[in-house]
């Protein structure tokens, strides 16, 4: 999907330098009367924050059947993660130590576009592709030894091509936007466990999902325009799944009890991750 999206930026883009001037003229009072039609390209940077799960979870395979809807058990038979989860990366050992909310982060980016407009109503499509820093969303679950496992998801890389609908009105049009997305995330495991040993069985790194959201775009020349929008994208996360062995644990090991004594897998009860984006940027228009 990255490529498809990326192809129809770059043609978006050559038709967008191959294209006459749009139409346009401005009132001495700088106030524009204009033809939105016709290519355009642009950069913008956002602040981002991803989704908080408040009641998510890990999720175990004790008897690595791929149904993850087991309780991971002491030999007394009691919940060995009744300690409970909480969003974000572990202060310690412990949910009374807390956890760091690692979810803001920023991005920055590229777009081409082409619009046309019917009346006061404009449509269009938008390819864009962004870059991120700290766009990530974390879980940590506790033990009861006490323990801390943190699962981390970082999102890399993210590109979309969506559809805009507007209402021009002088220099301003009022648009809405959705469409498709897709990206790149990595998976992170930590863990203050130093007993048993931990073992990625899956970690995929494509995630595929939507857009949609709206914003402002504010002629402030005859070719240029600045933007504001707000964008919330939800992709499906990549799996990530960590297989607990026994390491140098005791055989009475929780992750080791029958009925499966290889080890038990576990992961995240989310398998979305989801992101809010206030965005300003620049476009130039041909």
């Amino acid at each position: 999907m990255i490529k498809i999206i990326s192809t129809a930026a770059t043609a978006l883009l050559l038709t967008g330098v191959a294209a006459p001037a749009m139409a346009q003229s401005w009132m001495p009072n700088g106030t524009a009367t204009r033809d939105w039609s016709g290519p355009y390209v642009g950069v913008y940077g956002s602040a981002t924050k991803a989704n908080d799960q408040d009641d998510e979870r890990l999720r175990f395979d004790r008897n690595l059947d791929g149904n993850f809807g087991d309780t991971v058990v002491t030999t007394a038979g009691a919940d060995a993660f009744s300690a409970g989860s909480c969003g974000g990366s572990a202060n310690g050992n412990v949910p009374t130590a807390g956890c760091d909310d690692d979810a803001s982060g920023s991005e920055g980016g590229i777009r081409a576009g082409w619009d046309f407009q019917f009346g006061s109503f404009v449509v269009g499509a938008v390819a864009e592709y962004s870059g991120f820093a700290g766009a990530e969303d974390s879980l940590t679950s506790y033990s009861t030894t006490p323990a801390a496992y943190t699962f981390e998801r970082k999102l890399q890389n993210l590109a979309a091509l969506r559809a805009r609908v507007g209402y021009a009105l002088g220099p301003a049009l009022i648009y809405g936007t959705a469409g498709g997305a897709t990206g790149e995330m990595s998976n992170q495991f930590y863990s203050s466990n130093t007993q048993n040993s931990f073992t990625a069985t899956t970690d995929d790194d494509q995630a595929d999902g939507y857009q949609a959201g709206g914003g402002v775009e504010y002629m402030l020349a005859p070719k240029l325009s600045v933007t504001g929008e707000y964008l919330y994208t939800s992709l499906e996360a990549p799996d990530f799944d960590i297989r607990v062995g026994r390491g140098n644990a005791i055989a009475t090991n929780p992750f080791v009890l029958t009925p499966n004594t290889t080890g038990t897998d576990m992961r995240r009860s989310n398998g979305r991750f989801g992101l809010h984006a206030v965005r300003i940027g620049m476009n130039y228009r041909f």
